[in-house]
């Protein structure tokens, strides 16, 4: 079974300094038919306006994951992460764990644009962790490329879920074909462009879930940046 879900249906706040849509409910959006996917709790797009950004708080028994498309954001956290600055192409992850605490704040010029995802834990209060990375856009370049995993494979971050992440640009004749496990959940959530997703046309913050499936084809991308989750029920 394959459902899509419209960027147009998604939550939506508007803060003045961050405007952030929201694929499943997220603090002022509530909505019961869409709490998550699996174990993929938040997609949260967000756009963070210069010189602004999310003063420290804290989080428990969470795995986030930072991915920048525009701009930059620097990140600081109570584990000693201090200045490290997420750019497009690097993904963060965090585990908040038996509790963290951490900030995100944009210094640059322009508007930061960058997707926040959760990961419900395999295991509660865990250490809380850290970890980023870069990954070369070559490497996305039709294709899906692996960015998280459970165990890290691949040079993949390590994400402490039963989750897999991956990445991927598509344009013009650039297909790829992925094997799905169909006694779990797959979602596709395209960040920008346009591009055909088992033959379902997305555009920009539309999202599909495969349920059953055993194949997705990507495929008919014009400006496309794709992520592909695999995930537990």
């Amino acid at each position: 079974m394959i459902t899509l879900r419209k960027s147009s249906d998604r939550g939506h706040a508007d803060h003045g300094w961050l405007k952030s849509w929201h694929s499943f409910s997220f603090a002022d959006y509530y909505d019961p038919a869409h709490m998550g996917v699996g174990n993929l709790r938040v997609i949260n797009d967000d756009r963070v306006a210069p010189g602004t950004g999310f003063g420290t708080h804290g989080h428990r028994d969470m795995e986030i994951v930072s991915y920048v498309l525009d701009g930059e954001l620097a990140h600081r956290d109570s584990l000693g992460g201090e200045g490290g600055v997420i750019r497009p192409g690097e993904v963060q992850r965090m585990s908040a764990g038996s509790g963290v605490r951490h900030s995100e704040f944009n210094h640059a010029e322009g508007t930061t644009h960058f997707l926040q995802i959760w990961l419900l834990p395999r295991t509660t209060g865990i250490t809380p962790g850290y970890e980023h990375k870069r990954f070369d856009d070559a490497d996305k370049r039709g294709r899906l490329l692996l960015v998280a995993s459970e165990d890290g494979r691949e040079g993949s971050v390590t994400v402490h879920a039963d989750a897999a992440i991956r990445a991927g640009f598509f344009d013009g004749d650039e297909r790829a074909e992925l094997a799905l496990d169909p006694a779990r959940l797959a979602y596709v959530h395209l960040a920008r462009g346009t591009l055909r997703a088992n033959g379902v046309a997305l555009g920009a913050g539309d999202a599909l879930t495969l349920d059953g499936e055993t194949r997705l084809v990507l495929e008919g991308g014009q400006g496309a940046e794709v992520l592909v989750f695999d995930l537990a029920r």
